[in-house]
């Protein structure tokens, strides 16, 4: 072990196998990127499920945060009001509010993907 190797098995920085520090920092980049997408994909589609489970369970349309939560997934499924014309209302709100929550969460990590391919 010589004087200058800080943790015993571990690389420095300088040391990195990609080469130089910049083309480590260049590849952090796009993996910061799709983890954003990711996240906002999935916080787009919690949203959309929980109403969902909200309405199908009954919860309180007085309510404030029901309302918030109404209000969310009204503006993330703008695209897909009323594609499903259901006699049940239940099964309404389930495909006209679940197809924006699968297509959010498709799309969203299938960017991911290919940006971490990069």
């Amino acid at each position: 072990m010589s004087s200058t190797d800080p943790v015993p098995g571990y690389q420095t920085y300088d040391q990195h196998q990609g080469g130089s520090p910049r083309s480590v920092h260049r590849q952090g980049a796009p993996r910061r990127v799709a983890l954003a997408v990711c996240t906002i994909a999935d916080i787009a589609a919690g949203f959309l499920a929980l109403w969902v489970l909200l309405y199908l369970l009954g919860a309180n349309q007085a309510n404030v945060f029901v309302a918030f939560v109404h209000g969310a997934a009204d503006l993330l499924a703008w695209w897909s009001q009323d594609i499903f014309t259901m006699d049940t209302e239940g099964l309404r709100i389930i495909l006209n509010y679940g197809l924006p929550a699968v297509m959010y969460m498709l799309i969203g990590h299938g960017i991911a993907a290919r940006l971490n391919q990069a």
